[in-house]
């Protein structure tokens, strides 16, 4: 179908297939079948009206210009046509959006790391308020977050932390936070009152699992030392922190948040497959993925996604065309939900009205 709408046509084929080689009770993939059959029947409800809507506004047009019909009858289907044309533009509109953001929508969760760019102790600070804002955003939308790594900083910020995300379309949301963000206000440790201005970075990654990603272990240099917390003091008595060196790569992760290594390795490894599929996937589907590092930026104050201006409670979002400005109070709450719509709703191409300031 014309307009951007073929995947629907696509998801209906695929149904047809299902329900063309149903499964015997007691075969193995009867759950997997039964979850994908649900996911596009309710992927395609929307659609359904859409056709429906459609092949009735056909009708009203053909009777409206039919000059064998009576004027008054005439009349009625012009009306009726006029209001479909407007429900078919916003059924229309729902649609693409909803193809937007089922990109991502079969991953169950994100994995998120944000690290102090330029800035220092300010830049760490801000790391903190970044992670603040998406464990109260998570919270709003009943996602689970697990923390797997964090970096403190003796003034009560983070150089890096790293979480999970787990929740229906986090990933196909969260995506959009990936990328350097900016941060202007004075300082708690700035004496004159300057406002300064200092980044984070923001990489957001889909979690595979050990099927779609094998890692030789002769791949991997493993090494366990004793867990650091600010300023150098230990954090426990044992070498639990875990870090390992993906060689092909270079990639490097630790983690030290557990109490003991195999806890610490096993989220270390979920980390290095995440950053390794990022990877993959940049190679293989070049126009539709960023690179983790292409994602994050240089953690340079040039490259930016959004500025948060604390001096005049505005949030910026630099991708976004016309209006794009919210509020930061509410943003940093975690309030990105306004800001998130209107970042799916420009990928797949609708206008949209800003929201108020």
């Amino acid at each position: 179908m014309a307009g951007g709408l073929d995947s629907f046509d696509a998801m209906r084929r695929r149904l047809a297939e299902l329900d063309a080689t149903p499964l015997a009770p007691n075969d193995p993939n009867l759950a997997a079948y039964y979850q994908e059959r649900g996911r596009i029947e309710k992927s395609l409800r929307p659609y359904m009206e859409y056709l429906k809507v459609k092949g009735d506004l056909d009708e009203a047009r053909s009777v409206a210009a039919d000059e064998t019909l009576d004027d008054e009858f005439r009349e009625l289907a012009r009306d009726e046509a006029a209001k479909l044309t407007e429900r078919e533009t916003e059924l229309r509109k729902r649609l693409l959006v909803d193809l937007v953001s089922m990109e991502g929508a079969d991953r169950p969760s994100a994995i998120m790391e944000i690290r102090a760019g330029t800035g220092g102790d300010e830049a760490a600070l801000f790391v903190a308020d970044l992670y603040r804002m998406y464990r109260r955003h998570c919270e709003a939308r009943g996602w689970k977050l697990v923390n797997l790594d964090a970096s403190p900083t003796e003034l009560g910020g983070f150089r890096e932390v790293v979480f999970r995300v787990e929740g229906e379309a986090a990933f196909a949301r969260l995506r959009f936070e990936g990328g350097t963000h900016r941060v202007q206000r004075v300082p708690k440790t700035e004496a004159q009152g300057r406002i300064h201005t200092s980044v984070a970075t923001v990489a957001v990654m889909t979690e595979p699992d050990e099927v779609e990603l094998a890692i030789p272990e002769a791949d991997l240099e493993i090494t366990f030392m004793r867990s650091q917390g600010p300023g150098g003091q230990s954090v426990n008595t044992t070498d639990s922190c875990v870090r390992i060196i993906h060689k092909p790569t270079g990639e490097f992760v630790k983690c030290q948040v557990h109490k003991s290594q195999r806890q610490n390795r096993l989220a270390a490894m979920e980390i290095l497959r995440a950053r390794l599929m990022g990877l993959e996937r940049a190679r293989s589907e070049a126009e539709r993925s960023k690179k983790r590092r292409e994602q994050i930026g240089t953690g340079d104050r040039s490259g930016r996604v959004r500025t948060y201006n604390f001096p005049q409670n505005r949030v910026t979002d630099h991708r976004l065309e016309g209006e794009r400005n919210f509020p930061l109070d509410r943003v940093m709450e975690g309030d990105l939900d306004g800001l998130i719509d209107r970042l799916v709703e420009q990928a797949a191409g609708v206008a949209a009205p800003p929201d108020p300031v």
